[in-house]
């Protein structure tokens, strides 16, 4: 059988069209007559520009080959483009499909295929559909033996009609499995694509690295001359680029987790400090400039570098942002006044934590249930595994509390300082505790942490620790919550129990031993909001830690009563 092949002028000389011929593996070329052409192969549903010829005599064309030149490449780019965007076009068609994970019969992919297996004499027809390029090649190209064959198409539902009959029949045809013979276009296309795509790469790399190379230079030169001149970090000037822009290139791509690496340390070596606005056990939390906009610095001290390991592994888990999660930006290791410094770097709340704010002012109703569940839809986001190829681990906290809770420009929380966050995924029960020793605030500790009976290897008790500590935060919020004109001022929990600075001792007595709560005043419970609240409370408070409530539970019953306000009419 013969197959054509045809051949015309460049596009802006198109003055008469050749034909070529295929006959039994042999090119057949006619003479030619015409001149500055260009040879175009046409296999049948992919066309590529081969020969690109400046001339072309009388002699025949094999001889005008030795002329080609850099119209050839051009052509050749353009054939490659319009291969590739053939080849592009022939996925995504329906296929009848089956088996348990096949919905509704149907499959869509780039290839249908039907497949037959002989098994102890008795055949099995399998009908699915093929997805990607190699997937194409390795299965359907594939020799049949005596005991299976396939057979591939590339039309919709092109193996609906395929019967255990006619694919026996192919068995019976080929019993030893004898090889495949390929087609003239599709040897055309094994062998010359590929080399051609690498050249085209080529090309285009050398072409790249020569446009980039004067450029990189000459940033570099203006960079070293910007450290050399200033010492320390500095802050660039304010251009087109904005902290917001950068986080949204850079995060919403699915990632869902901090700034590239690279990126980091860029972003790092670009702050200023301005000042201090806290202090704690792990180091200083600084308010800096980047860009003209403000974020925070943590600075984790030497000694605590495996505090600042651990939170920045957690801020770079795939899929973690979210917006009542504190955003993470850039994590650096530096150096300053002869000391190593730990930079973790985070989005910048002006109202500080929650311990803090509730410190400075009360709060309305409307605000104390929209801060609540806005720290129960941060827990409910890390304590859920979100699974796919790309996933999220199950994240439990393990130092629940106000001054880890961040309070933002709308009245709503972010939850912070995950330092010493445990995470777990159902794939293969791996529990990752991380390798800090230091463990979570004495106050916060549920019973079975102070009494340690606590499973050190299920992650559904930390989880429930979470949600202790979640009700005693609860508490705090509700204590600086207006009724009536009244509120309370601020007192941690525990406060009329245990010294400022509670031993674990102090806390097992208290919370174990004596079973005892935080204090409720008994105007909360003439109001229908702070009535509901402490019974949400409580539910977090049972002794049995498998009694409490989920964390997804708690947002749901918050978004209820705030419904409820909402309204008018608080449901309790």
């Amino acid at each position: 059988m013969n197959e054509s092949i045809l051949r015309r002028e460049s596009s802006r000389r198109v003055e008469s069209f050749k034909t070529l011929h295929v006959s039994n593996g042999e090119l057949v070329v006619p003479r030619v007559t015409s001149r500055g052409a260009c040879t175009l192969l046409h296999t049948g549903w992919v066309a590529l520009h081969l020969l690109c010829l400046p001339t072309a005599k009388e002699d025949g064309l094999y001889n005008a080959v030795n002329q080609m030149g850099h119209r050839c490449t051009q052509v050749l780019f353009l054939a490659l483009l319009q291969a590739l965007q053939t080849l592009a076009e022939d996925g995504s068609i329906e296929c009848v499909c089956m088996g348990r994970d096949c919905m509704a019969q149907q499959c869509k992919g780039d290839q249908c295929y039907s497949s037959v297996t002989v098994r102890d004499g008795v055949p099995s027809l399998h009908r699915g559909c093929l997805i990607g390029p190699d997937s194409r090649s390795l299965t359907c190209l594939a020799s049949p033996s005596a005991s299976h064959v396939i057979e591939c198409c590339s039309r919709p539902m092109c193996n609906a009609n395929t019967s255990v009959d006619s694919m026996i029949q192919l068995l019976l045809r080929n019993p030893e499995g004898e090889p495949m013979r390929y087609s003239v276009e599709t040897l055309v296309l094994l062998v010359l694509v590929p080399f051609a795509v690498l050249a085209l790469l080529a090309m285009l790399a050398v072409s790249v690295c020569r446009r980039l190379h004067p450029r990189r230079l000459e940033r570099l030169h203006e960079f070293d001359t910007e450290q050399g001149a200033i010492d320390g970090l500095i802050a660039s000037n304010v251009g087109d680029s904005t902290l917001a822009d950068l986080l949204d290139h850079s995060c919403t791509s699915g990632s869902g987790s901090g700034l590239p690496f690279l990126v980091q340390r860029t972003v790092a070596r670009q702050i200023s400090l301005v000042e201090c606005v806290g202090k704690g056990r792990y180091g200083e939390v600084w308010r800096g400039q980047w860009q003209g906009e403000n974020v925070a610095v943590k600075i984790f001290s030497s000694r605590d570098e495996k505090s600042w390991f651990r939170e920045t592994e957690i801020y770079n888990t795939v899929l973690l942002r979210h917006e009542n999660i504190l955003g993470f930006m850039a994590s650096d290791m530096t150096s300053r006044n002869s000391s190593t410094q730990l930079w973790l770097i985070t989005h910048y709340h002006e109202h500080g934590s929650l311990y803090d704010y509730l410190q400075r002012a009360a709060v309305s109703a409307p605000d104390a249930l929209n801060m609540a569940t806005s720290v129960a839809s941060g827990l409910v986001h890390l304590h859920a595994e979100i699974l796919g190829t790309e996933g999220k681990p199950a994240i439990a906290h393990r130092d629940l509390k106000s001054k880890n809770i961040l309070v933002k420009k709308d009245m709503r929380c972010c939850i912070a300082d995950l330092g010493l966050a445990v995470t777990h995924t159902q794939a293969d029960n791996q529990l990752d505790v991380g390798n800090n020793p230091k463990v979570g605030t004495k106050r916060y500790m549920a019973p079975e942490v102070l009494d340690e009976t606590i499973q050190m290897d299920c992650f559904d008790a930390y989880k429930r620790v979470d949600i202790w500590a979640f009700g005693l935060v609860l508490w705090e919020i509700a204590r600086r919550t207006y009724s009536n004109g009244i509120v309370e001022e601020y007192k941690p929990p525990f406060y009329d129990l245990v010294p400022n600075d509670p031993s674990f001792e102090d806390m097992r007595k208290v919370v174990c031993v004596e079973q005892q709560r935080p204090f409720i005043p008994n105007r909360w419970f003439s109001d229908p909001t702070l009535s509901a609240l402490v019974k949400l409370m409580k539910e977090c408070w049972y002794q049995n830690p498998s009694a409490r409530l989920t964390a997804l539970r708690i947002k749901k019953t918050l978004d209820k009563i705030l419904s409820s306000l909402e309204k008018g009419k608080p449901d309790c």
